[in-house]
């Protein structure tokens, strides 16, 4: 290829890639740390209830419009909106700004995970004994013989588990005001990880799409053990009762319906824009909707099953130390680095389960990683193609930008990082801030594109008429359910805090909340703009904002119509 020329911007070698792709997105690590806790912690069985609910009226829905819209236009996160519907633009920039903070965030959780699987390959976990120099004096070793006996005798005693977490991982210090020095040793896993990342998506789907074979489905491989493993430990029908015990009053509670909605805005990675670029990278005639059926229903399955692999072990460990459940669950990195260690760290054969544990963890999260990053790139790309779609740039661009996010998280492998990175997960990639661009994108697809055209895509893509239930949904259903979500997260907002006591000063509130914004607003920030740039009047404007670009692909029937009027049209040119 002659320098300077534009390339072409490609498509997955085959439908296996881009099924292993999706997958490898939307089954991450919410589906192992945060469905079975919040399974546990909101009814048990009865949370499926809502679950179900926001599966069926969002996530389902919008995971299919996503997918065809990407297909249809063959356009990234930001410019497939100026195809179908350029006063909607907004919600493209605000979903890279959500994913643009998941960028810098996400790959702390991975160089913890390193960490921990290098520790994994130690003669003794370091996290199963209280003789390391990090460890206080209220230190306890649970072990099978006397757990239980020495965590009874001591009432304000930090396991061994938790004290490697905070001391040795973190070296956490006393609030986000003390930043203190960077912690080497993770600065150098998250190189590690970048680099990794990196070479991943580098030449684009040529080479994502042949790392997925390994990302996307060694991790239900180490899954399935773990399951197996963890159900035929003593005490582990326990820990699965505790999971899926119905209790219907908590059916009236509005937090679970909220926390529902919120897991399928995480899980199902639908509103950022992952899975129109995802979906712009098949054939135009790929059948869309049978695989968004199925994948949602993996999901969905990969969480209930993880659900039975976490909590089998918190039962075993629950009872290895004669206490209830509840208090050993944990969600987020809470369960990931502190009680599944610990419990592994009580197995025979430790190092074993810990190094398949965090190889798991590392490939959940490293495959949502660079799907994120591909994500951000194929958007800035298809922005200014002619620009970085030639030889060489779109390494380079890549590389930058690794560079800027790696240094805007520097701050979060100090001392205080965890500080800064809760903040960053509570604010800046929460679900409310989903939520939001959700009903924009609903009601912009529903009602200005309009369901019926969509429709009438879907099949001329794939042969196949969705079932009319979507119309109903793409209509009423996503976006109120969505906006009432939505509303319900911010009336009961609850400030966020640390192990429970520690506050965060007011200005760190302030930055989380700025963080937040900075994706929503950008929604009615852009259409106020284009409706003020746009020449002519304002129904005109609207008028013109509201209609797909002249380019967009029409259906074969729609072809069809119009190629007869023209030759209609031409035959009575003729005669007279």
């Amino acid at each position: 290829m002659k320098k300077g020329t534009i390339e072409e911007r490609g498509q997955w070698a085959s439908k296996t890639e881009f099924l292993l792709a999706v997958a490898g997105n939307v089954v991450g690590l919410g589906n192992v740390w945060r469905f079975p806790y919040l399974c546990y912690k909101n009814g048990g069985g009865a949370f499926l209830v809502p679950y179900m609910v926001f599966v069926v009226t969002c996530g389902v829905p919008l995971f299919l419009l996503e997918t065809a819209m990407g297909q249809y236009t063959q356009e990234g996160g930001i410019t497939v909106w100026r195809k179908i519907c350029p006063l909607a633009e907004g919600v493209g920039y605000g979903g890279q700004v959500v994913l643009l903070y998941s960028c810098i965030t996400y790959p702390i959780i991975l160089a913890w995970a390193l960490f921990y699987l290098i520790f994994s390959f130690s003669h003794e976990l370091p996290w199963a004994s209280c003789t390391n120099y990090w460890n206080t004096d209220k230190c306890v070793a649970f072990s099978l013989a006397n757990g239980a006996i020495e965590w009874n005798n001591q009432t304000n005693s930090t396991s061994a588990s938790t004290e490697f977490w905070e001391q040795r991982a973190l070296s956490i210090s006393g609030g986000i005001e003390e930043l203190g020095s960077i912690r080497w040793e993770m600065l150098l896993c998250a190189i590690v990880v970048w680099v990794a990342c990196y070479f991943c998506i580098w030449k684009g789907v040529r080479s994502t799409g042949k790392v997925v074979y390994v990302t996307a489905t060694f991790p239900y491989i180490m899954l399935l053990i773990l399951l197996i493993r963890g159900l035929t430990l003593p005490g582990a029908m326990n820990g699965v009762v505790y999971y899926l015990l119905p209790e219907p009053s908590h059916l009236m509670d509005p937090q679970v319906w909220m926390e529902a909605g919120a897991q399928i805005a995480f899980s199902y990675s639908i509103g950022v824009g992952s899975l129109t670029v995802l979906g712009s990278y098949n054939p135009y005639h790929n059948n869309c909707y049978r695989d968004c059926l199925w994948l949602c229903l993996l999901n969905s399955c990969t969480s209930v099953v993880a659900g039975f692999a976490v909590f089998s072990v918190l039962g075993f460990m629950a009872e290895m130390q004669n206490m209830p459940v509840e208090q050993v669950a944990e969600s987020g990195p809470g369960l990931a680095f502190v009680a599944y260690p610990q419990a592994i760290a009580m197995m025979p054969l430790p190092q074993l389960w810990s190094v398949c544990f965090f190889i798991m963890i590392i490939l959940l999260g490293l495959d949502t990683q660079f799907v994120a990053l591909e994500v951000v790139m194929t958007s800035v790309i298809d922005l200014f193609p002619t620009v970085l779609r030639k030889a060489g740039r779109r390494e380079l661009f890549l590389l930058l930008f690794c560079f800027v996010c790696f240094c805007s998280q520097l701050v979060m492998v100090t001392e205080g990082g965890m500080y800064v990175f809760q903040l960053f997960d509570y604010y800046a990639c929460n679900g409310a801030c989903i939520l939001c661009l959700c009903v924009f994108e609903a009601l912009a697809l529903g009602w200005i594109f309009g369901a019926e055209r969509m429709y009438g895509i879907i099949e001329d893509m794939t042969g196949v008429r969705p079932n009319c239930f979507f119309k109903l949904c793409w209509l009423y259903l996503t976006p109120l359910v969505s906006l009432v979500s939505f509303i319900y997260s911010l009336v009961d907002y609850q400030p966020l805090t640390f192990n429970r006591w520690y506050v965060y000063p007011t200005w760190a509130y302030t930055l989380g909340w700025l963080m937040a914004l900075s994706s929503m607003i950008l929604v009615p920030v852009l259409t106020l703009i284009k409706l003020a740039t746009v020449p002519g009047t304002l129904p005109q404007r609207l008028r013109r904002l509201c209609q797909p670009a002249a380019d967009c692909p029409l259906p074969q029937n729609r072809e069809v119509e119009l190629q007869h009027d023209t030759r209609a049209q031409a035959d009575m040119l003729i005669e007279s």
